[in-house]
């Protein structure tokens, strides 16, 4: 997805919570996606497993404070951007 700035952008967190797949919506602005550096990537060899080491990070703030999430891109489209978090959380961002 084309990221622009000083645009808003639909998310939706995905979590499981008890066995049961919930959702949060909201809305966020200044959203950032970068590619973390080897040097980044390296802190997260010791703490998780191999296949869950993040490899991007996302910036965005949600009217109350910024937010820096680290994961994986599952999907890329032109119309949303979806990063898997691990341990069944995943953000989703779609064009407002």
């Amino acid at each position: 997805m084309r990221v622009l700035p000083n645009r808003y952008y639909r998310m939706i967190l995905r979590y499981v919570d008890q066995e049961k797949q919930k959702e949060k919506h909201g809305r966020c602005f200044h959203l950032n996606v970068a590619e973390l550096d080897s040097r980044e990537m390296k802190m997260f060899e010791e703490i998780r497993e191999r296949d869950e080491i993040p490899t991007h990070k996302v910036i965005f703030y949600d009217f109350e404070c910024y937010h820096v999430v680290e994961g994986k891109i599952k999907e890329d489209t032109e119309d949303r951007l979806v990063l898997a978090m691990g341990g069944g959380k995943e953000y989703e961002f779609l064009p407002f």
